[in-house]
């Protein structure tokens, strides 16, 4: 199951409402993120086990990006974060009566390994065959990261970890401290689990959220809209004990910010990331993104730079944290 229905606020303007970031080809020129992850599972398993979840208003995009049959789309009625979109994949499945183990995944992350993926993916899935079992897959860090994270596991129980606790995106201090930790992995974002284990769990920890999702689909579609925004990670995961993690030392980059590009593209010799017609003089460790139009930089360092036909991005490195919070205030008009 990929879920594309994030808005990706983050990559603004090239990232917008109507075409946001895993609709884009942000780390390959001809390839968009939602292809290069369907391209990851097509070439490995019965491209009608692939599934994508999203909302009414991406379904045109995905059928034209991977040309897939209307079968293989969940259409949730509205962004209400993880922990519903989860939810309403369960209830989807369980009513064809399928209960079989599947992988929820992100459309927008970059693996260029399917094969050591899929290899996880499958001794995953032995586990979670288990009664109310969860399975994480977790990324061994190669550096202390503050935009990611964190699941701290116990000792090694045969193959897998015995996940302990979940450490939201730390301080740079504490992500330092956690690099250095023995059993400690990046959050991958995947989970593999039974529909019936996701209905265990929401029943159990979330039993308001999961009520609606027990009637008729009319009431599902009815109230839908005002279930809490909550993710899967607040809403199951920080509070189930039967969750296991497989670490998987693969490339890996939860491709969520503008820095990120950083760990696609060449940089000058100044450092400086260039994608578009630009021209810069006296310019150091800028990442500039320019659509259509030439762009000048003279005399400036450490910025973040995106002209597109949406908009203008001009953002010190040091306070990218700051373009999703921006945004929210405008469109909330405060």
């Amino acid at each position: 199951m990929i879920m594309a229905g994030g808005q990706g606020t983050r990559f603004w303007p090239w990232s917008t409402k109507e075409k946001p970031k895993q609709f884009l080809p942000l780390t390959k020129q001809d390839e968009t993120m939602l292809e290069q992850t369907y391209k990851r599972f097509s070439g490995q398993m019965p491209v009608e086990n692939i599934y994508i979840i999203t909302t009414a208003q991406y379904k045109n995009l995905i059928k034209d990006q991977l040309g897939i049959s209307d079968e293989q789309i969940l259409i949730e009625p509205a962004q209400r974060d993880t922990g519903p979109c989860m939810a309403f994949c369960a209830r989807t499945f369980l009513k064809k009566q399928d209960d079989e183990v599947f992988a929820a995944v992100p459309a927008d992350h970059y693996i260029p390994d399917a094969n050591e993926l899929l290899k996880a993916l499958k001794a995953a899935e032995k586990i979670a065959c288990r009664s109310n079992t969860i399975v994480t897959l977790g990324i061994k860090p190669d550096r202390p990261e503050t935009g990611y994270g964190y699941i701290q596991c116990g000792k090694k129980e045969d193959s897998v970890f015995r996940a302990k606790a979940f450490i939201e995106k730390p301080s740079y201090a504490l992500a330092k401290t956690l690099y250095q930790m023995d059993h400690v992995f990046w959050n991958s974002g995947i989970f593999i689990w039974k529909p019936s284990t996701i209905a265990y769990y929401m029943e159990k920890f979330q039993p308001e959220l999961w009520e609606p999702f027990t009637k008729d689909d009319e009431h599902v579609q009815k109230v839908y809209k005002s279930l809490p925004k909550i993710s899967v990670d607040y809403a199951i995961l920080e509070k189930a004990d039967n969750i296991y993690t497989i670490s998987v030392d693969l490339q890996w980059n939860d491709v969520g910010k503008w820095s990120s590009l950083e760990h696609f593209y060449s940089s000058s010799e100044e450092e400086n990331i260039l994608i578009g017609q630009v021209t810069t003089s006296d310019v150091k460790n800028c990442l500039v993104k320019v659509d259509q139009k030439h762009a000048l930089l003279i005399g400036i360092q450490d910025l973040i730079v995106a002209s597109t036909k949406d908009g203008l991005l001009i953002c010190h490195k040091s306070k990218e944290h700051e373009i999703k919070r921006l945004l929210k205030e405008r469109d909330d008009g405060t």
